[in-house]
């Protein structure tokens, strides 16, 4: 397939995912409030909830996130990323207006349909890449999200003194001018002579995890995919209550450590990732972003509660592991043919979708059950975070493993003088 314009295309791609993120970025801080709001019980208790608002939003984005990629692989990328965009910001006003709990939750269940943009977008990218630039680019998409979650929870933790819904109206703002944006510059990536027919077997949660089967020799990197978000979920799920009940941050001090994590992010993503690649292969980046995700957790389970300060010690070692995932999603992606990118990427976007169902459950879950049973130990806090290493040294493991037992060649990038 001929790349034409992929640069400009790539950078309007990027400019729609970060704009994206920014939506999602900016409901962040407030979410605890919010939440407690609505089902009239303390931020701390709130927690037991929590985790069943992130799951919704997974649960269906996992269920629909196959039937998006099949269907940018029938009727193209574009139309499928704008229609999502758009419900995303008819969403969020949903859930600016939600009364209770039970609306909150369908909001997000809602949201998930929608989110599952992700896909379509990371189709758009392995559509307009050449080979040696394909983990490179998956890095960018990393990157956009990253600066997005730089500039929404920043927005989000101002808009906080305004509130816990207002972040939710600012959101959909967002949404709505991504769409209008995407409408007029986002131009289609996948021809029409390369689209494949929509079968309902293939576009379902099921049909997608069999067709796992395809790539043999690497289908067990799609459950790594699955360890790293089941792993960075302990982050994501408790990092409001975390820092909130252990070093009594307020609303706005998430926001600014959201933000910086989103500028390491970027940093690592846009600028760091395809440097790695290229000196030590996709397996190496891999490899040492699982080993540094590891370390880190451990890092920040060890933080006494009167040294708050120190989370953001680790908050470049962490946003490091931002290497993994583009480097493993760039090794399937050659192996699979333009008009099945869709449907690919859907996979993987299951998978992720499949760890932020078990994830926030899960870890929200060990904090709850560690802090209640040992309210003076500074470690309960951290729990999470000790189990989450764990599973980082099996993801670990699993990679290293299927890709020397299938002797996969170093790409491109390793090729280059």
């Amino acid at each position: 397939m001929q790349l034409l314009n992929s640069k400009s295309a790539l950078i309007f791609i990027l400019i729609t995912i970060c704009l994206d993120s920014v939506g999602l970025g900016i409901i962040i801080p407030s979410f605890p409030s919010l939440v407690s709001d609505t089902t009239g019980v303390s931020i701390a208790e709130s927690s037991k909830y929590y985790g069943l608002v992130l799951g919704s939003y997974a649960f269906m984005q996992f269920i629909f996130s196959p039937l998006i990629g099949n269907l940018s692989d029938r009727f193209g990328r574009r139309p499928i990323l704008l229609i999502s965009m758009l419900g995303m910001g008819l969403d969020y006003v949903v859930m600016y207006f939600a009364p209770n709990l039970v609306w909150l939750v369908v909001g997000r269940a809602i949201s998930g349909i929608f989110g599952a943009s992700y896909t379509t977008a990371a189709a758009y990218i392995a559509d307009i890449s050449a080979p040696e630039n394909r983990a490179k680019n998956f890095g960018l998409v990393g990157a956009a999200f990253g600066i997005g979650f730089v500039i929404g929870p920043a927005i989000g933790g101002l808009l906080s003194d305004f509130g816990p819904r207002a972040p939710f109206l600012v959101a959909s703002f967002c949404s709505f001018a991504n769409v209008i944006y995407g409408f007029f510059v986002l131009k289609e990536s996948l021809p029409v002579h390369d689209r494949r027919a929509f079968e309902i077997k293939r576009a379902n949660p099921l049909g997608a995890m069999l067709q796992m089967k395809r790539y043999k020799k690497m289908k067990y990197l799609f459950l790594v995919i699955f360890l790293l978000i089941l792993t960075n979920m302990s982050v994501h799920s408790t990092w409001n209550y975390y820092t909130m009940t252990k070093f009594g941050w307020t609303g706005k001090d998430v926001g600014i450590s959201l933000a910086v994590i989103g500028v390491c992010f970027g940093l690592v993503q846009g600028l760091l990732s395809g440097f790695v690649v290229k000196k030590i292969g996709e397996k190496g980046a891999a490899s040492v972003g699982l080993i540094v995700l590891t370390l880190t957790l451990m890092g920040i389970a060890a933080i006494p509660s009167d040294n708050g300060w120190l989370m953001y010690v680790f908050v470049f070692p962490y946003a490091f592991s931002g290497i993994i995932e583009p480097s493993v999603r760039s090794i399937v992606s050659a192996k699979a043919k333009n008009n099945e990118q869709g449907e690919l990427q859907g996979v993987f976007t299951s998978m992720m979708s499949l760890g932020e169902i078990i994830g926030p459950q899960f870890f929200m879950w060990i904090y709850y059950t560690s802090v209640q049973t040992y309210p003076l130990s500074s470690w309960s806090y951290g729990m999470p975070f000790i189990v989450a290493s764990l599973l980082s040294i099996l993801a670990l493991i699993i990679v290293r493993w299927t890709l020397r037992k299938n002797a996969v060649q170093p790409n491109f990038s390793e090729h280059e003088n």
